[in-house]
């Protein structure tokens, strides 16, 4: 997974207080995944 921008997710889910449903694992629309909380953490840790 790459986490280049994702660090970014964090504080606007805590800010605007909205779910992360999707994220782009790539550039194109095709590299869309649902987002998994769990995997998200377990990389950045």
């Amino acid at each position: 997974m790459e986490l280049l921008n994702g660090g970014v997710v964090i504080g606007i889910v805590d800010e605007n207080k909205i779910p992360v449903k999707y994220i782009g694992v790539g550039e194109g629309i095709e590299d869309m995944e649902v987002f998994n909380s769990k995997d998200f953490l377990d990389a950045i840790l």
